[in-house]
């Protein structure tokens, strides 16, 4: 790969959406370390895996939308919307905004996705009506150290039924000294644990380590064993192309404010494969998964919408709707996830290759603690990775995280830190450049260059035991390890 960025940026067959976007400045983020002409200046946003930056066209729709608000003249009036967007016609709009999502979700058909909810309460939803556990076959099998609201949700559905969690929901934990699991050591599980395994739920991406699990081979393992197989694709929907109806996918859940942009809190989204269709019907009905056709007409009985629409509950909100509208439109002309994904690989290469360089960074396989050092935790092949590398610190739990994160800060470089020890640098291709990359590369280099010369100021030889040096938790880690 040539090593210029402003090269690669130039001469990449993916152009940049970054103008798009509306992205911290260095000034608004307090990066003071940059020069002061450079204030002005977007900072170098790594952290659209936790959330994403602001599509123009998101908030042109937002403010269209309370400008119409603020001036109907009563709830049916929606001659004059753009896109009949009040409520009496925005099943229109949420029928839409959910077929869009087409471009970041291959191979689905329209009446498998559904635009609602929340990440966690989809995911309840989806578990009330696909976890069905019996006296022998109960268990729900799932990554170790999956998001904490999963794992709350994977333990309250648990209870519900009657089981204890610490029985009934079988974390897959990774070899020791490994950080991410091996396809085998889970599709051995499933095959040997199949008959006491009710359901299989993983993350398409793991949130801490970055990991892109092979959602097909799992699908297909779980399957032969007679499981259920669901994904939370919070981390995987906008990063990766996922094939959930090829697949045969059971069900999937996620939110969309991180690689999708939505916004902060934004609104959820849910597949349930057509195969289910006249199998499972929704269990807990409202009325935005009525028919249309009859919904206002206020009927006593319940008439789903065929496939996945049929289980939204509420209306949703039309104001975070639109916003989701207006980055979907950016995945549109950006021509899908496909062109995107191939951008992606090329970037996180690009950085990882860029960070092993570093004279900083160690091999997972080395066996020292000390002195301070990063290893990257994701795997290192495009396939088992989606955009994001987790850094992890050492010396463990001795402050150094803390002091890269804020001087990449200080710099102009915002990730994102996850206690106690590692920062995730998550490059996007929507509006990510190589240039991002090499700034984020050697604002780390600097960082580390901090650390150093203060620990070679501040310590004094630990053979001394005559040394009245105090004992800070750096140096207390490196006398117990």
């Amino acid at each position: 790969m040539h090593q210029d960025p402003l090269v690669l940026d130039t001469h990449d067959e993916q152009q940049c959406y970054s103008g798009h976007f509306v992205l911290p400045t260095n000034k608004s983020i307090g990066a003071h370390r940059v020069p002061p002409e450079d204030a002005g200046q977007t900072c170098v946003y790594l952290c659209g895996n936790s959330l994403g930056a602001m599509p123009k066209r998101s908030a042109e729709l937002v403010k269209e939308e309370l400008a119409i608000w603020g001036t109907w003249r009563d709830i049916t009036d929606t001659v004059n919307a753009p896109l009949g967007r009040l409520v009496g016609e925005s099943h229109t709009l949420i029928s839409g905004t959910g077929a869009l999502y087409f471009f970041i979700v291959q191979g689905a058909q329209q009446n498998e996705v559904a635009c609602m909810g929340t990440l966690t309460s989809n995911l309840h939803l989806m578990m009330n009506t696909f976890y069905k556990p019996t006296r022998h076959r109960y268990k729900i099998l799932c990554e170790a150290k999956a998001f904490p609201s999963d794992q709350y949700a994977f333990a309250s559905q648990a209870r519900l039924h009657g089981f204890d969690p610490k029985d009934a929901v079988f974390e897959v934990h990774p070899r020791p000294g490994e950080y991410t699991l091996r396809e085998s050591d889970i599709t051995d599980i499933i095959k040997s644990e199949g008959s006491t395994i009710a359901l299989v739920l993983f993350s398409g991406v793991q949130y801490y380590t970055g990991q892109y699990f092979p959602m097909e081979s799992i699908t297909r393992a779980a399957h032969a064993q007679g499981c259920i197989c669901g994904w939370d694709l919070a981390h995987a929907i906008g990063n990766v192309p996922v094939s959930l109806h090829t697949w045969e996918v059971d069900f999937a859940v996620w939110c969309s404010y991180k690689y999708v942009n939505s916004g902060p809190g934004g609104i959820g989204g849910l597949f349930i494969h057509d195969s289910w269709e006249g199998k499972e019907a929704p269990k807990y009905a409202g009325w935005w998964g009525h028919d249309p056709k009859t919904r206002f007409m206020m009927p006593p009985d319940f008439a789903p919408i065929r496939g996945a629409q049929g289980f939204v509950q509420s209306n949703p909100s039309v104001l975070a709707t639109v916003s989701l509208l207006g980055s979907l439109q950016v995945f549109e002309e950006a021509g899908g996830i496909v062109p995107l994904r191939r951008k992606s690989i090329r970037l996180t290469a690009y950085l990882d290759q860029l960070l092993r360089k570093s004279k900083y960074f160690r091999e997972l396989s080395d066996a020292g603690l000390s002195p301070p050092h990063f290893r990257i935790i994701t795997p290192n092949d495009a396939e088992g990775r989606g955009a994001q590398l987790s850094l992890l610190f050492f010396p463990p739990s001795s402050g150094v995280m803390q002091k890269v994160d804020q001087a990449l800060k200080l710099r102009g470089v915002i990730a994102d830190e996850r206690q106690p020890d590692v920062v995730r640098l998550a490059p996007t291709p929507l509006y990510n450049t190589f240039e991002d990359c090499r700034r984020a590369a050697v604002a780390l280099e600097e960082a580390f260059g901090e650390i150093d010369h203060e620990a070679r100021r501040n310590s004094l030889p630990m053979h001394n035991p005559h040394t009245p040096q105090r004992l800070n938790v750096l140096t207390l880690v490196l006398m117990e390890g």
